[in-house]
């Protein structure tokens, strides 16, 4: 297989904006884009090809990756999401909760800000620590965000969303969505919002409840460019400003490379923001140039080791190439191993090495 550009599923969901459609070049029957799935296997809207194919039934196993092969199903989404007005407040299960009640994957998932009005933000976890009931008596009030935090966002920001953690995207954002291949939502609360026959949303309060982390959340941001790594995908940010550069790909996992901002060349053939292009494992080296801003999708595993040096015990997180990715001290292996995983924002499910 050689590399194709992906042309993604689009959602004309009623709080979406036109940017995709406007300076993405998204191609959608009205005026609303609000998400196309840029890298999806799901039935719910899978990636196409240019030939019209699906990608899902174009790419061999050998295009995929050994990585890849170890899931029953291909376990990762890339979204471009346009918030016009605010979504709902919701949260998604983890894979022990989804496969026994949803016949599905759960949902761990991460936001890159692509761009964003002045004064936009996110929702994302609790201020403090709460109980079930204080969560319950807020939806009935109305006041569920007020018990919320709430990031200004800018261009550039990332977020990490762990399963179980209380969300929503604010209006004014444009994001950049790589999570696990799951379209389970569990909406909490949708600031009683009524169509035009006076109806609200459904809600799946008793669902939420049983996967929903109650516990004060704490935002951690990942080192340099590498912005999110899970046993489900990894995601590094590559700014060009004129410059060339090449990767190498391993037979070990695909790339998905989607430009976010600007313009240039995937080996010389011109590339603008909103394309994304998959390579397959097999492509060995590719060469991007240009003035843009891109994320890099790929699928790793991760395994833990230690050192010491000093009389202070180190855990690090490496990569299946050999590459650390993130380094923590603690005074034993247990509390180092407990700063490094909670640095990297990833739990013992995420190491597979």
């Amino acid at each position: 297989m050689k590399i194709e550009k992906l042309f993604g599923d689009v959602k004309d969901n009623l709080w979406g904006g036109d940017r995709l459609i406007k300076f993405y070049n998204k191609a959608a029957n009205g005026e609303i884009c609000a998400e196309s799935w840029e890298l999806s296997f799901h039935s719910d809207g899978p990636t196409k090809l240019s030939d019209g194919k699906t990608l899902m039934e174009s790419a061999s196993d050998k295009d995929l990756g050994k990585n890849t092969l170890e899931f029953a199903d291909f376990p990762m989404m890339i979204k471009l999401i346009d918030a016009k007005e605010n979504l709902s407040v919701q949260v998604h299960p983890d894979d022990t909760y989804a496969k026994a009640n949803e016949n599905s994957y759960g949902k761990t998932e991460m936001w890159y800000i692509v761009d964003a009005d002045e004064g936009a933000g996110i929702y994302l976890g609790f201020k403090r620590e709460l109980e079930k009931e204080e969560v319950i008596s807020a939806i009935k009030s109305n006041t569920l965000t007020e018990i919320m935090n709430f990031f200004p966002v800018s261009k550039g920001d990332c977020y990490f969303i762990p399963s179980g953690t209380i969300h929503a995207i604010g209006a004014g954002c444009l994001i950049y969505e790589i999570q696990q291949s799951s379209n389970i939502t569990y909406r909490v609360y949708d600031y009683d919002r009524r169509d035009k026959y006076g109806n609200t949303r459904e809600l799946h309060i008793d669902k939420a409840m049983d996967v929903l982390k109650f516990e004060r959340y704490e935002r951690r941001v990942m080192p340099s460019n590498l912005l999110g790594i899970s046993k489900y995908f990894t995601a590094h940010k590559m700014e060009l400003n004129g410059e060339s550069e090449s990767i190498k790909t391993d037979g070990k996992s695909f790339m998905c490379v989607t430009v976010c901002s600007g313009n240039g060349t995937l080996n010389a053939e011109p590339v603008s923001a909103g394309d994304s292009y998959f390579i397959p494992a097999t492509e060995n080296e590719i060469t991007l140039g240009g003035n843009m801003t891109l994320i890099i999708a790929s699928l790793r595993k991760y395994g833990v080791g230690y050192e010491e040096c000093g009389g202070r015990i180190y855990a690090y997180i490496y990569n299946d190439l050999g590459e650390r990715v993130l380094k923590a001290e603690g005074a034993d292996k247990d509390e180092a191993l407990k700063n490094v995983m909670v640095a990297a924002n990833i739990t013992e499910n995420d190491i597979t090495i």
